[in-house]
């Protein structure tokens, strides 16, 4: 009996070790960790923030037709493209404000990146760009610009650290003290997401915004939004409003959620149909030119002849002379239109402006001046130039 016990814990006492390395060879086993992807706290901080705007329409386009449906009253000032403006065929844009003597627009620099610069119409010419100071600590390429009619508050997209994609709309605000931009703020969602956010601008006196966006959109596509511009930030109420729902808001996933009773939107586009009715009689306005602007030109040679082509010329030297008197002609009415704009402006104007406009006007005036003794000539050089031929 003895033996028996002797045996039975021998064998658990050689048992024992083996069953405790397996346990501990289990315990080794150990599951694959799933990392889930941590999102940019920037990002979760920014949607919480999402600011409370109304959408009234949004509109898909090839983004070389963009600025066609974006309409700004002509109080506002001018969007054009860069190819039109400066003559070079990139994507981005130029602003030029109501006056038509200060634009806006990127170029760019050392280091090939697109940065922001001014140039001022003075005596019917563009002066040398002038880099824009201030607006590029965290922000590495800046383009998109658009003031409002303040002349201090400034819009643009830039990319950087400070953005969240690849283009942000950033906002700041010029200090004429320091002849200096302020440090730009991104304005945040829903104008600003992971993708190429950019062309923010306000029509104040329509009020009406826009903003252009490539999210969820395909290669050579992209969003105009329109929306109803706010006085003041409001942003979503969270006890109001899920984190769903917010993210929603954030991401426009669907622009009808942000109409409310649908009664602002209606007035809003309203006012977007009236403007684009005004832009389309403008067009056809400019298809048939008034006495002021000069598409042609009726010159007399003598008693015999009255010519208004260049085609009508028989002198080649006349043909060249007649096309300079016509761009002569044009040169003037535009600066003539300058002159005006600038003269309705001096009276509302104080301390650093009005001087500055004060040294336009006269600075206008001489090339006025200037311009009519040119013509004069020109008219006399071609009629003498056509006379010798037909005489």
């Amino acid at each position: 009996m003895m033996n028996i016990r002797k045996t039975v814990i021998l064998a658990i006492a050689l048992l024992l070790p083996l069953s405790m390395s397996a346990q501990k060879r289990k315990k080794r086993v150990k599951k694959p960790v799933v990392e889930v992807p941590q999102e940019d706290p920037r990002i979760t901080s920014m949607r919480e923030m999402t600011q409370q705007i109304t959408i009234i329409d949004s509109i898909v386009t090839d983004k070389d037709q963009l600025l066609s449906q974006l309409l700004l009253s002509d109080e506002t000032g001018r969007i054009l493209s860069s190819s039109a403006f400066l003559g070079k065929g990139d994507s981005t844009t130029v602003f030029v404000n109501e006056m038509g003597n200060k634009a806006y627009f990127s170029q760019p620099d050392d280091s090939l990146k697109q940065q922001l610069c001014t140039s001022d119409l003075l005596g019917g010419e563009w002066s040398k760009p002038q880099w824009l100071k201030g607006i590029s600590e965290g922000i590495s390429e800046t383009a998109y610009p658009f003031m409002l009619a303040d002349g201090l508050t400034f819009y643009f997209a830039g990319k950087g650290e400070e953005s969240i994609g690849g283009y942000d709309i950033f906002m700041t605000r010029y200090d004429a003290h320091n002849n200096s931009f302020l440090k730009p703020e991104n304005i945040g969602m829903p104008f600003n997401s992971e993708a190429n956010d950019y062309l923010f601008a306000i029509d104040e006196y329509a009020h009406i915004g826009y903003f252009v966006s490539d999210r969820r959109q395909p290669e050579g596509k992209a969003c105009l939004y329109i929306f109803i511009p706010q006085a003041s930030r409001k942003t979503y109420d969270p006890i109001v409003y899920t984190p769903a729902e917010i993210r929603g808001f954030a991401d426009i996933s669907s622009i009808a959620d942000t109409w409310g009773n649908g009664e602002e939107r209606n007035a809003a586009l309203a006012r977007y149909h009236a403007i684009s009715i005004n832009n389309m009689k403008a067009t056809n306005t400019d298809a048939q030119p008034d006495d002021n602007t000069v598409a042609s030109l009726e010159l007399v040679i003598n008693d015999a002849h009255t010519y208004s082509s260049a085609r009508d010329f028989r002198s080649r030297e006349a043909a060249v002379l007649y096309k300079q008197l016509i761009e002569a002609r044009q040169q003037l009415c535009l600066l003539n239109e300058q002159l005006e704009k600038s003269r309705s402006f001096y009276p509302k104007a104080a301390g650093a402006e009005k001087k500055s406009l004060q040294r336009e006007i006269l600075q206008a005036e001489a090339k006025v001046i200037k311009l009519h003794s040119h013509i004069q000539s020109l008219e006399k050089e071609t009629r003498k130039a056509e006379i010798k031929v037909i005489n």
